[in-house]
């Protein structure tokens, strides 16, 4: 689970004579009442970014769709960046980023352009993923093809800051039933994660891209 803090937006001061027990002890229950206030406000904010977000990628085919809808997109985006403001005080590089996680959207064209064409191959694209092991500091980009085909390309990761994660490609590999085609490694780079809770997480990376992702219901292994 991310991890966040609750602060106390709106600073109440009381002008109560008599510094004594009594008061102290109203002067508690005052600044606590508001702190669950102002948690509970910072909830139900994100909450309803996260939804508006969701609705709005919702018909957009993983991102296919909006690469010919320029306002669709500013939109997205936009949702996105509301996303990150409620997100900024979030450590998203620790233990709950170690999972599977499945596109939901995404502006990499390279990942849309292997999504569309795939059918020109005899084909289908099915689950696109990412999979992080904190610990290990590996991510796999997956990219599956039912009922037997996946291409990944396997990463070494660092944590570089509490949002930032660096990348460098170490492997790729094409894989059919009874065949694999190794391809040689390329490429490095950083993604920040500005949001993450139990069910999704939210990416901008070094090239300007964004990534919007749900917890598979299953963990993907080579």
């Amino acid at each position: 689970m991310a991890t966040s803090r609750c602060f106390l937006l709106l600073p109440i001061s009381l002008n109560l004579p008599n510094c004594n027990a009594n008061s102290s002890k109203r002067q508690r229950r005052v600044h606590n009442h508001a702190s669950r206030i102002t948690c509970s406000s910072t909830t139900n904010q994100s909450q309803s970014a996260k939804q508006e977000l969701l609705n709005l990628i919702a018909d957009q085919d993983r991102g296919l769709k909006t690469q010919k809808d320029p306002n669709k997109r500013s939109s997205i985006i936009k949702a996105i960046d509301d996303m990150a403001v409620l997100g900024s005080d979030m450590d998203t590089t620790g233990d709950s980023l170690s999972a599977t996680w499945r596109l939901l959207w995404t502006t990499e064209k390279e990942q849309l352009f292997i999504i569309e064409k795939a059918y020109l191959f005899g084909t289908q694209t099915g689950d696109v993923l990412q999979v992080i092991d904190v610990e290990k500091k590996v991510l796999n980009n997956v990219i599956t093809f039912p009922p037997d085909g996946v291409f990944f390309v396997r990463s070494n990761i660092e944590i570089a800051s509490p949002q930032r994660v660096n990348f460098r490609f170490t492997s790729a590999v094409l894989r059919g039933k009874n065949w694999e085609v190794p391809l040689p490694p390329f490429g490095k780079g950083w993604f920040e994660t500005v949001y993450l809770d139990d069910e999704i997480r939210v990416v901008k990376d070094i090239r300007g891209d964004y990534l919007v992702v749900e917890r598979a219901p299953y963990q993907w292994t080579e």
